[in-house]
């Protein structure tokens, strides 16, 4: 396997290979990561010419904003901790003829990414299909790493997640059961080690305002989300990751902070092109939106580099 491959695959056995569980157990003080979502190589242009579900043969715009962000994250000092992409990488569904292109560019691209700043990789609709299959699902695995996992960073637990198993596995039942089943493990596994911290990064928002409204395109069926919301509440999840709806939104269930990111890419709300920094201290998680311009020219606030040095 070359070098620069690797980078792609660092998601293997349901862990993360970058971080070695004894070295990242215990807390070590404050540390920031970055989210990213729906850098979708393909969508400005299908979106624009009305033909979101099979458009998609041009993604020049999307490879700027990509090595646009890129550079804003190798700019930042002190170096983020990892550099997590919540979902839809390329907009072309699998079987779609420019698939392999688009994530042969977007590869491209990351490989420019410091490789001090390991990247996290999460599955989104447009990676595996909204209905996946057991061979979407596998290859995603191949080209980017475990669709679900599990890692710790300076004393916090995080948990990748492959949310369409929520959203439709009429296909993949047995992939579903495996997840679930595994969920379950880990987060009993955390709560029973008193894990201060919680985060999980996922695609699909659980909600995006209101934990009770109504199902619609861009979050889970009403009933789950409950089942889930109030399953990693008990566990002592404090904040969920999210894209996909390629708008900032964003709520709380109890202490349980929901985040939705909106995209790297195509913008379908008001927002600008950006990433999401976390600050994650012994008291809290603070988090803020940026725009790309705005990193790369700027940097970090000076209120989250206060608490990045704090203890």
């Amino acid at each position: 396997m070359s070098e620069d491959r690797e980078v792609f695959l660092r998601a293997r056995g349901r862990t993360f290979t970058s971080f070695r569980e004894d070295d990242e157990k215990e807390w070590k003080g404050p540390f920031y990561f970055i989210q990213g979502a729906d850098p979708q190589f393909g969508l400005m242009k299908s979106w624009a010419i009305g033909e979101s579900d099979f458009g998609g043969d041009e993604w020049d715009e999307e490879i700027k904003l990509t090595e646009e962000a890129v550079e804003a994250v190798n700019k930042l000092c002190p170096k983020p901790k990892f550099f997590a992409l919540c979902g839809d990488l390329v907009h072309s569904m699998p079987g779609i003829e420019w698939k392999e292109a688009q994530e042969r560019d977007l590869k491209n691209c990351l490989l420019k990414t410091n490789p001090d700043i390991p990247m996290v990789f999460v599955s989104g609709n447009h990676d595996i299909g909204n209905t996946p299959t057991p061979e979407t699902i596998q290859a995603f695995c191949n080209n980017w790493g475990d669709d679900y996992f599990s890692f710790w960073v300076g004393g916090v637990f995080f948990l990748v997640l492959n949310t369409q198993l929520f959203f439709d596995a009429s296909k993949c039942p047995e992939q579903k059961e495996n997840q679930d089943k595994w969920l379950a493990e880990q987060l009993a596994i955390a709560k029973q080690q008193r894990c201060q911290r919680i985060i999980i990064l996922q695609h699909i928002p659980l909600f995006l305002q209101n934990p009770d409204e109504d199902n619609n395109y861009f979050n889970l069926e009403k009933s789950l989300r409950q089942e889930l919301l109030e399953m990693f509440h008990k566990a002592g999840v404090k904040a969920i990751f999210t894209g996909h709806y390629h708008r900032n939104a964003g709520g709380t269930y109890k202490d349980l902070d929901m985040v939705v990111s909106s995209a790297i890419g195509c913008q379908l709300g008001e927002d600008q092109h950006g990433l999401r920094v976390v600050v994650v201290t012994k008291d809290k998680i603070v988090h803020r939106y940026f725009s790309l311009d705005k990193l790369k020219t700027q940097g970090l606030d000076d209120d989250l580099m206060d608490l990045i040095r704090k203890e």
